[in-house]
């Protein structure tokens, strides 16, 4: 999702991706609202932040609170088509950090590195969400953050490589490509929403706050917030009203079979 860094990414062509993803079946289990997360949710194995920067308190363990149950979430998707999920993990920086996708500050936003495999945030970029976005509220952190994780989940199953196969072969179709990539992530974002759902962790109001958060980072929106002239050649992660049909189609019945942008 970030707003400038990171492509993300089973190999066999975009033909193979529309069957991997096929093949990871939708399904949740399953109270007491996202904000309890933290009483009820232990960290999963490899979802502990390393921390870049003196970043600390609840706001940090709620993000790792989240991420521990998307993990879970994911693991729990794989196995059931007797697949293996790679846990990461998410780094918490402030102002800067080095990755492996080189330097980056805060302004990039989000964003997962598919060299390094990990996920990083700066948590301040909640508070612009909530400011300068106009999408407050916890929830719309944890689709923020289950976005960037879905890319995870797109490079387990080689869908970023694939993508920039594609890329290079088709210059003129980078960015449409980017924006299937970028829509499939939101898809997979609503398809761990649902299995939170069905878990009775989501409290009244907290789906609109996803698709409000999933709506403030459209590529149209953000281009006349800063004044320019709204151009969808120019577009990397969709528009407003793109992000949140996928986020949404992934969220009314869990199944990633249902995240196919590239079809």
């Amino acid at each position: 999702m970030g707003r400038g860094a990171g492509a993300v990414g089973a190999g066999g062509g975009l033909i193979g991706l529309i069957v991997l993803v096929v093949s990871l079946l939708g399904g949740g289990g399953g109270g007491g609202g996202l904000g309890s997360m933290l009483e009820q949710i232990p960290a999963a194995g490899g979802a502990a932040p390393s921390r870049t920067g003196p970043v600390q308190g609840e706001s940090a363990e709620f993000v790792q609170a989240v991420v521990g149950d998307v993990q879970e979430t994911w693991t729990q998707q794989f196995a059931r088509s007797k697949q293996r999920y790679e846990p990461t993990v998410l780094v918490l920086f402030e102002q800067g950090t080095s990755t492996g996708c080189g330097s980056a500050t805060s302004a990039v936003g989000p964003f997962y590195c598919p060299a390094d495999r990990k996920v990083y945030v700066d948590l301040s970029f909640f508070d612009e969400l909530r400011a300068r976005f106009g999408a407050p509220g916890d929830f719309a952190q944890a689709y923020v953050i289950a976005h960037e994780f879905g890319h995870h989940v797109q490079n387990v199953l080689g869908v970023n490589a694939d993508v920039q196969r594609e890329q290079q072969a088709k210059p003129r179709e980078a960015n449409a490509l980017s924006v299937k990539l970028e829509l499939q992530a939101d898809c997979l974002a609503g398809v761990w929403a649902h299995s939170a759902a069905r878990r009775d962790l989501l409290e009244p109001g907290d789906l609109e706050e996803g698709l409000g958060a999933a709506a403030a980072v459209g590529d149209d929106r953000l281009q006349r917030q800063a004044g320019a002239r709204v151009n969808a050649e120019s577009w990397t992660h969709g528009s407003s009203a793109d992000r949140v049909k996928w986020f949404r189609a992934g969220f009314n019945r869990g199944d990633p079979a249902d995240c196919d942008t590239f079809g």
